[in-house]
């Protein structure tokens, strides 16, 4: 989609649709603008519907034999309430009522309420995104007529830079959708790798995808013995973006990428979902979707390590029992008490292997716990982090992005619930604040002094229903928090 901006307003503006973010209780201005531009009948128009700018309200009418031939009014609520967030769901609620129609489309919004590149950049991304519709797995897909240009209205060139991130990050979001939405007959350990591989090609990165031996030789006991209940091989997938002047930032990225969770010998039974952990992966399609991004966008002075630890969760005759003593890779000893809770498992490895790069600051993604959805809900991603400065950053980048995070407590106390009276430590707590004691499992695989924060997405990776910013399914929620984390850091 082709993306612009024009310092005029909506008043001489002459594309084929219009979206207007009205706030509430503040419809003096835009009445009088459309009632200039378009006559009596558009502020009768607002009458008749009682629009008032409220939230989650719009308006569409139909304009005969003009330019813009519909105009699209949504809410913005009450200024005083607002959010950055709010501005992409109305951008969203405006995008998804222009669907069927083609050409050009115009947005003005009250730019001025935040800063403009950051209120442009997320309505821009949020009308984008809102007309991604994955088909690809459809006999006859749907024919979807979307606008194939956009304009930003009331904004000066001088933003213009800002434009040019939009499309890029949109790319990486909806690689991640993509990736989280496709069946694990066809997104296996081996299509995960085979994606990264499309990326190192497509822009120049260098990959390796450690094979099972290689991690064998790697003492990747952890990951390994995840692995080892399904048929098909596991792939350990490294990307590496380095920037073309010498980086002063190394940064590893690590991303949970089972590409389907039976459960393995406690398996998921009842209400546990078990046809959706096709999306067990969403950590790593976070991770290469912001690796797409990040090369296209080609930040300078940095040094970006996108790590997969990718493989099944399956039962066969060779599965991981309940019981089972393994060792990771910096030789600590994990009593499995719960096959369910594998993810961590092979995320034990990846950070020892991540440690092993000497990165100034670790990020992992992950579907990690149920324990977090039901603390959070399913809009909002867990944070823990071992550095108050790495938690801040992320937090900001998070905020810059549209996209919810709250930061939650490590006391030291709860890693009681872990002591094993066979190994060094279980691989699951008790119930109670299983998301806490899932980061503090994770936390005993790092080297002290390296900066780390784990992001838990189990929530906020899909949703069963339209949300405005994210259509139902595959969400790809982290991507735009990674992408603003890299290129922002000072």
């Amino acid at each position: 989609m082709k993306i612009s901006v024009n310092a005029g307003t909506a008043d001489k503006w002459s594309g084929d649709l219009l979206i207007i973010g009205i706030l509430e209780g503040q419809l003096d201005n835009p009445l009088n603008l459309l009632e200039e531009r378009f006559g009596k009948q558009s502020k009768d128009c607002f009458e008749r519907n009682k629009f008032s700018g409220k939230k989650n309200e719009s308006l569409t009418f139909h304009l005969l034999d003009r330019n813009p031939e519909k105009v699209i009014c949504v809410g913005l609520g009450k200024p005083e309430e607002l959010l950055l967030t709010d501005f992409q769901k109305a951008a969203a609620l405006g995008a998804r009522s222009s669907l069927g129609s083609a050409g050009k489309l115009g947005v003005l919004f009250p730019w001025d309420l935040f800063r403009t590149e950051e209120a442009a950049a997320a309505v821009a991304e949020a009308i984008r995104l809102s007309f991604f519709k994955d088909q690809r797995f459809r006999g006859k897909p749907d024919v979807q007529t979307t606008p194939d240009e956009l304009v930003l209205l009331g904004i000066s060139d001088s933003i213009s830079p800002v434009l040019e991130t939009i499309n890029p990050i949109c790319s990486g979001v909806e690689l991640a959708r993509e990736l989280v939405g496709a069946p694990p007959n066809e997104l296996t350990p081996a299509g995960l790798a085979q994606t990264a591989t499309k990326i190192a090609q497509q822009f120049g990165l260098d990959l390796k995808v450690l094979e099972k031996e290689d991690c064998e030789k790697l003492g990747m006991g952890a990951y390994l013995a995840v692995s080892q209940g399904s048929d098909l091989a596991p792939k350990f997938i490294h990307l590496t973006y380095k920037s073309k002047s010498k980086p002063k930032r190394k940064l590893a990225i690590i991303g949970k990428g089972l590409t389907f969770d039976s459960g393995g010998y406690n398996l998921k039974v009842g209400a546990s979902q078990i046809e959706l952990m096709k999306f067990d992966m969403g950590g790593s399609a976070a991770a290469l979707g912001a690796a797409r991004a990040i090369s296209e966008l080609r930040p300078s002075d940095v040094e970006v390590h996108f790590i997969v630890a990718a493989c099944e969760n399956m039962i066969n005759g060779s599965a991981v029992h309940p019981g089972d003593i393994i060792k990771a890779s910096n030789g600590k000893t994990i009593e499995i008490n719960n096959t369910d809770a594998e993810g961590r498992l092979t995320l034990a490895d990846a950070l020892v292997y991540a440690c092993k790069l000497k990165p100034d600051s670790i990020v992992d993604l992950a579907t990690l716990t149920g324990a977090c959805v039901i603390a959070l809900g399913d809009e909002i991603a867990g944070l823990w982090s071992n550095n108050d400065r790495l938690a801040q950053d992320l937090i900001s980048s998070a905020r810059n992005a549209g996209e919810e995070i709250w930061r939650m407590p490590m006391p030291n106390s709860y890693k009681d619930g872990l002591k094993s009276m066979f190994a060094d430590l279980k691989n699951t707590g008790p119930r109670a604040g299983g998301s806490i004691t899932a980061a503090l499992f994770l936390e005993e695989f790092l080297e002290e002094s390296t900066p780390w924060a784990h992001i838990d997405i189990a929530g906020t990776v899909w949703s069963d229903k339209d949300k405005g910013v994210n259509p139902a399914g595959a969400t790809g929620y982290g991507v735009r928090t990674l992408v603003k984390w890299v290129t922002q850091q000072n």
